[in-house]
């Protein structure tokens, strides 16, 4: 009798997160002074300009980590929590990813620090004996921790790798602009994911995923430049910048077809999804993705179908979705729990510019 053989599974084991005790509310940024990118001084007051934030953002607060700890820290600490969570053997790991964008940026000094890499840190940090736990780096903006999990099941999906841990880590309040009123976007925290192969009769786990990088027209969209402030300017240092309203209209123009076709791919109706884990750029932008996506399947939009972690925890780029993951597969998250034979859709969108998106099933 012939044997049907059994396909290899790319599954979510356990989750962890680290979310700093620092909550800083909008009104920490009332002494600010604001400058456009021309030097001029914005004319409105600080109130109505954080107000206008919040109305367009929905961010409400951030987190801000302690000034004695960096991005490979607050990693390695979701790291212990997702290996916990998974029950599994440190050094059974064959790959630790690690997404970032600045590497072990330090309190007081803006400069990128990334050698040896963030997941070499990690590694070491967590005591990892075995050399041929493969540790490296994955900075591709905000996507950078879907990109790392599309790179795991590439290697799951081969034979490569058995177990691996993906983490998105940033410190990004240490590398804001704080002249400019876009710095108030961004956040700081870490979140860890342990994935692992699994053979089944029936597909599950990552059902299909899509990345695209559009550098011809949108490359400068996110970059980094000099500070708003003309004083600030004279000085050798740069700072995260973005083109806020061009950035809206790219994503929410890309964001949903990538999702549109990740779910092709995986022969699947966005009918059938039971979440979408978007990463938490703003809260308004993040909406319109989801808002637009609907209309182009001609579909109400279910009431709960977007859980969000922006309004409180701010933007911390590529550690928003490991965290908001983790947030509701543990039930943290009123409404927005996970079932067994749950569809749920990934995606991201940040500086490159770069989307990607995946088909998961729990």
């Amino acid at each position: 009798m012939l044997k049907i053989a059994k396909m290899i599974n790319t599954i979510i084991t356990g989750t962890g997160k680290f979310v700093p005790e620092n909550i800083i509310k909008n009104s920490h940024f009332l002494n600010h002074k604001f400058y456009d990118e021309n030097g001029d001084r914005l004319p409105k007051t600080n109130k109505e300009i954080i107000d206008k934030f919040e109305e367009i953002t929905t961010i409400a607060e951030r987190r801000y980590s302690d000034s004695d700890m960096v991005s490979s820290d607050m990693g390695y600490l979701a790291s212990l929590k997702a290996i916990e969570d998974a029950g599994i053997d440190k050094e059974e790991l064959d790959y630790i990813l690690v997404a970032h964008n600045f590497g072990d940026v330090r309190e007081g000094n803006i400069e990128v620090d990334i050698v040896p890499t963030i997941a070499s840190r990690i590694k070491h940090k967590l005591g990892i004996e075995n050399p041929y736990c493969v540790a490296y780096d994955v900075p591709f903006g905000c996507p950078g921790w879907l990109q790392a999990f599309i790179q795991a099941d590439y290697y799951i999906k081969s034979g490569d790798a058995k177990k691996i841990l993906i983490i998105g880590a940033e410190t990004l309040s240490r590398v804001i602009d704080p002249h400019d009123i876009d710095g108030m976007l961004y956040a700081d925290g870490a979140g860890a994911t342990i994935i692992e192969a699994r053979d089944s009769d029936a597909i599950k786990g990552v059902l299909a995923h899509l990345t695209r990088s559009d550098t011809k027209d949108h490359m400068s969209l996110l970059t980094m430049g000099r500070s708003n402030n003309l004083e600030l300017r004279k000085k050798d240092k740069i700072y995260i910048k973005m083109q806020g309203r061009k950035v809206y209209i790219y994503a929410i123009s890309e964001v949903p077809n990538a999702i549109k076709k990740t779910l092709e791919k995986a022969n699947r109706d966005l009918s059938e999804v039971k979440r979408i884990f978007i990463h938490q750029a703003n809260g308004k932008m993040d909406d319109a993705m989801v808002d637009r996506l609907y209309k182009m399947y001609k579909l109400p939009k279910p009431e709960f179908i977007m859980p969000m972690t922006v309004q409180e925890y701010g933007n911390s780029s590529v550690a928003t979705l490991p965290t908001l993951l983790d947030i509701v597969k543990h039930d943290e998250k009123e409404n927005y729990d996970i079932q067994e034979g749950d569809l749920v859709v990934f995606a991201s969108v940040g500086a490159g510019m770069n989307i990607n998106a995946m088909a998961y099933q729990f």
